[in-house]
């Protein structure tokens, strides 16, 4: 009796809070029966369909365009370097004259070719009434860097020197030996001569003055007098600075009339030689 108080007791609980559990108690001395079984709740009514999204209009078939590639752009064969840089820069410089030399077996040889080569008629320098030029005589085939370690040569020493020793205006250079494809010396063993790739230039004479006055030449082998030996001296320390080398009278007997400036690279940028 105190166990089926104490199951009322509890079933009594459980109905409280769970109201639609179903519970079968089973009488005592009864053979006990299994409990109905738990059915899902009902089926819910047939919801309706959601909302269809309207089709977006079919867009208007366009022609198929292919893609239009663009040509490759055209490789030169050869091209130079620095191509135009140094020849523009100078062309731009008014009083400068040079232009392109034309092509060449002798600039495009082996070991003796020419680095954007230039002809050079006139290199432009500072006149106290303003811009004027030197003129190069015959105008010498160059490498475009030569003519413009000419160029600022001419400007910043040979006319100071020349107003200075002569207080004369430098008018013209008597010159030979520019591009020449041939070996130092013109021997046969030697290494290539830095004339064979425009880098250099010989000085034979320098012209002062005005034409219609008669122009002062002075002559780098034969000077007339002190003033025009220190002039010849000053300008040859000058170039010793400028250039890589710079080699005149006295140096050996194939610069006796002549001076000898070129651009040749040495192992250092301060490197010279000097003679």
């Amino acid at each position: 009796m105190r166990r089926t108080g104490v199951a009322l007791t509890l079933i009594a609980a459980t109905s409280l809070l769970f109201p639609e559990i179903t519970i079968a108690i089973a009488r005592e001395g009864a053979q006990a029966r299994p409990a109905p079984a738990t059915l899902p709740p009902p089926r819910p009514a047939k919801l309706p369909s959601p909302p269809v999204a309207p089709a977006a209009p079919n867009p208007v078939p366009q022609a198929s365009v292919a893609p239009r590639s663009s040509p490759a752009p055209a490789v030169p064969a050869t091209a130079p370097a620095k191509a135009g840089s140094c020849l523009s820069a100078l062309a731009a410089i008014s009083g400068n004259k040079l232009r392109a030399a034309p092509p060449s077996a002798s600039l495009t040889a082996e070991g003796c070719r020419v680095v954007e080569p230039v002809i050079v008629e006139a290199l432009a320098v500072r006149r106290p009434d303003g811009a004027g030029s030197i003129k190069l005589v015959p105008p010498p085939t160059l490498s475009c860097d030569m003519a413009r370690a000419l160029s600022a040569w001419f400007d910043s020493a040979l006319v100071p020197l020349a107003r200075g020793a002569l207080d004369k205006e430098l008018a013209s250079l008597r010159v030979g030996g520019g591009h020449e494809c041939r070996r130092r010396n013109r021997q046969a063993q030697t290494p290539m001569s830095e004339h064979a790739t425009g880098r250099a230039l010989d000085i034979f004479a320098f012209q002062l003055g005005e034409e219609r006055q008669g122009r002062l030449e002075i002559s780098v082998e034969k000077p007339q007098g002190l003033v025009q030996t220190r002039f010849l001296d000053a300008v040859r320390q000058s170039a010793c600075g400028a250039f890589m080398t710079a080699l005149g009278p006295g140096s050996d007997a194939a610069h006796a009339n002549h001076l000898h400036v070129d651009i040749q690279q040495r192992r250092t940028n301060s490197s010279r030689f000097c003679q």
